[in-house]
């Protein structure tokens, strides 16, 4: 039986904000356990709730750049469950009225355009944290210990539609997300402190049928290929046991890396199981038109508008648009790139970012705020291909060099330093050539008897005898000429 996956992904963003949602606790990552959580974070009798007004501007933000409705009045609900972590015994969430409505993400898979539409982005706190790996009790025995540092912290969680067919499209989506929210300003999107955390909602289906299937959620996976692999696997187990006579049960499950397999975990509860009612002790949010208006005004220039401004100015394709705006800093050094070549030279400069730049930062698990060749540098490089100084696989020699701080990173300064300077005059090439064509007559008579290898033949033995620095497009164009002469 053919099967089709349905994917829809929530996504927890923690706001970049220095305080916690409700109350004045810092939300700095790192300090000593339970140091940075005041009595509202601890649910101590009498304590109050204040909502922090910049965890609803970066709310506000968010939805902007995805196209979605801002609700000018929204509802704080009580999202009840026990757990040793939450110290109300309830969540701080929203429910019926989310502040942010609707929108859609684009993103492209491969060289594919994809867009999927949101659901809803609401507000909520986080819980704290269970200790549980080697943790020490007070007597020395075995234990697990709960740190409410992070109880409270404000999260702004994202929900897409079931829209996703495959684990692929669910990382091109997760990422793309994950590059607007930093972009925006509004999460420093550090997925190993826990800054943006993704739950996958896996389910399958005969293909055509129209119903859902009975779907999982995988909790907390806190890497992209981590996303990838537990969606494959929880698709492989899901299948398995449905073609052998089986029934999917609704439950959360967690990915465990190790073993590369999905866990049961708990049942997983429908909204009713969780009692949400209206927080008494919060009124509800909000939003003047005036205040949407301000933030919009403070918004950067989106990707989705960069790609278009890409395409339309420099000619890039829209696979290409979409990965060098991937990221803000990525944007920026591309365009100081460009701005420092000849007209009309976008598209080499592009190729040079996405390619040489992009592996030897992903070689050394950098990202371009890190990169060791500055914008100019490489402008610097990429016109000397333009100019013929250096054909573009001396280029790629000198690059290594560059990325290595050799000569204090000038291109120039390498090519004088390991003799690089390509041959272009023409009579020293056409010398080459005659000498070339006059030892190797048999490939010279195969060429003419229509054998394109002999050309190619030929054109190896005149770069060997240039020590590979004669102007490749000039050997090619003399050789031609003079053979078929």
């Amino acid at each position: 039986m053919a099967w089709e996956i349905v994917i829809g992904l929530e996504t927890h963003t923690q706001l970049s904000t220095h305080t916690k949602i409700f109350s004045g606790s810092s939300t700095q990552f790192g300090a000593l356990p339970n140091t940075q959580a005041n009595e509202v974070d601890l649910a101590l009798p009498g304590s109050l709730p204040v909502m922090n007004r910049m965890a609803v501007e970066k709310a506000i933000r968010f939805g902007l750049s995805v196209g979605a409705t801002i609700a000018p009045r929204s509802i704080f609900a009580r999202k009840n469950y026990f757990y040793p972590d939450l110290p109300k015994n309830y969540q701080i969430s929203q429910y019926e009225i989310p502040v942010v409505q609707g929108g859609a993400i684009t993103f492209f898979v491969g060289d594919q355009e994809r867009t999927v539409n949101l659901t809803r982005a609401h507000l909520e706190e986080d819980a704290g944290k269970s200790l549980h790996d080697d943790f020490i009790g007070p007597h020395g025995e075995l234990s697990t210990g709960v740190d409410l540092n992070r109880a409270g912290t404000p999260l702004l969680e994202i929900v897409s539609e079931p829209e996703m067919r495959s684990a692929a499209e669910a990382v091109a989506y997760a990422k793309t997300l994950h590059s607007l929210v930093v972009w925006l300003g509004i999460c420093d999107g550090n997925m190993q402190e826990g800054s943006f955390r993704v739950d996958a909602n896996v389910s399958v289906r005969p293909v055509g049928q129209a119903e859902f299937g009975t779907r999982c959620e995988i909790k907390n996976v806190n890497s992209f290929r981590f996303l990838e692999r537990a969606i494959q696997y929880e698709v492989r187990r899901q299948i398995e046991l449905i073609e052998d006579g089986g029934k999917v049960v609704q439950e959360t499950r967690l990915y465990d890396a190790d073993r590369d397999e999905t866990r049961s975990m708990r049942s997983k509860e429908d909204a009713h199981d969780y009692r949400y009612f209206p927080d008494p002790d919060l009124p509800p949010l909000v939003i003047a038109p005036e205040w949407v208006d301000a933030v919009r005004a403070t918004l950067p220039e989106l990707p989705a508008a960069l790609r278009i401004r890409f395409i339309a100015d420099y000619g890039l394709a829209p696979v290409d648009a979409a990965q060098i705006s991937s990221s803000r800093e990525l944007a920026a050094y591309f365009e100081d790139v460009v701005r420092a070549l000849p007209a009309g030279q976008a598209k080499l400069g592009a190729n040079w970012v996405m390619g040489e730049v992009s592996a030897a930062l992903n070689r050394e698990e950098k990202d371009i705020t890190q990169c060791p060749v500055a914008a100019a540098q490489l402008a610097a490089l990429v016109a000397r291909i333009i100019d013929g100084t250096i054909s573009n696989k001396m280029a790629k020699d000198v690059f290594a060099a560059m990325w290595q701080g050799e000569n204090g990173g000038d291109p120039d300064a390498i090519i004088a330093a390991k003799g690089l300077k390509q041959i272009s005059d023409s009579g020293a090439i056409a010398s080459m050539i005659d000498t070339v064509i006059t030892d190797n007559p048999a490939i010279v008579a195969e060429y003419r008897a229509g054998k394109q290898k002999a050309f190619n033949s030929l054109v190896g033995q005149i770069m060997k005898a240039a020590k590979g620095k004669a102007n490749p497009q000039q050997v090619n164009d003399l050789l031609k000429a003079k053979l078929d002469a």
